[in-house]
């Protein structure tokens, strides 16, 4: 445990790496400022993102997961699309807080690494800046594409790191400035966390290579906000008689 200016900090946070029990109890003590510093981190831009996400993937009348849904942002955004959706968090404080904002929505407590749903439940997921915190990657993509039916949607909106123009500022804005804002709050050292996962986190064609192994095609990205966040697209393959794609 090292300690900066008087603040304990787990090395866990440092390296971006933290068991499933420690990811939960950092969004657990988060959650009362999670949308504000959303809101702060992206300049606002997140909620325009989400809607993005939302107009790729889902269709009305389409049944819609929207996994790792935090405080119900792109739930909501999808079912005011016209979805039916189920919101699934493992954090129960945040999952207080997405009920307050859509109480139409199934709000449900539960793991991305074991969904609680049988095979072909959804026409549709979503993940919204979930899938970098999850201790199995290949799991987690792989229970969303059991969980689709046969050509469902996914979309994945994720911090990326650029390597344009605004990588100089993007590593100021979220290596030092976000974190520094993060101390003067309710379980600030998350905003250490953020940083660090992301630089561990695979890179833009890696994931896409992830979606493709996990039974995903015509899997394509699109960066935004000039490289800081990616968009990952794809659909879930046919599964033939014999367990092939």
């Amino acid at each position: 445990m090292r300690v900066s200016r008087g603040i304990a900090i787990d090395p866990g946070l440092e390296r971006g790496l933290l068991p499933p029990e420690g990811v939960r109890t950092m969004f657990d003590r988060i959650a009362p400022v999670y949308d504000a510093m959303n809101r702060v981190m992206t300049a606002g831009l997140d909620q325009r993102w989400r809607r993005l996400t939302v107009r790729e993937v889902v269709r009305p009348g389409d049944r819609v997961l929207d996994a790792c849904c935090g405080t119900g942002d792109l739930a909501v955004a999808a079912a005011r699309a016209g979805g039916e959706v189920t919101g699934l968090d493992f954090s129960r404080p945040m999952l207080e807080r997405a009920r307050r904002k859509a109480a139409h929505v199934k709000w449900i407590e539960g793991d991305l690494l074991a969904l609680p749903f049988p095979d072909g439940s959804f026409d549709a997921a979503t993940v919204g800046f979930g899938v970098r915190n999850v201790s199995d990657l290949g799991r987690a993509l792989s229970e969303l594409r059991r969980v689709l039916a046969d050509g469902g949607r996914l979309g994945i909106l994720e911090i990326t790191q650029p390597r344009g123009p605004l990588a100089p500022f993007y590593r100021l804005w979220f290596d030092r400035v976000v974190p520094l804002i993060g101390r003067g709050l309710r379980g600030g050292s998350a905003y250490t966390y953020l940083p660090a996962s992301v630089r561990r986190f695979p890179g833009p064609d890696e994931l896409a290579a992830e979606l493709g192994r996990a039974g995903f095609g015509g899997v394509r990205y699109r960066l935004l906000a000039g490289g800081i966040v990616a968009l990952h697209l794809g659909k879930a393959r046919t599964v033939h008689p014999g367990g092939g794609r």
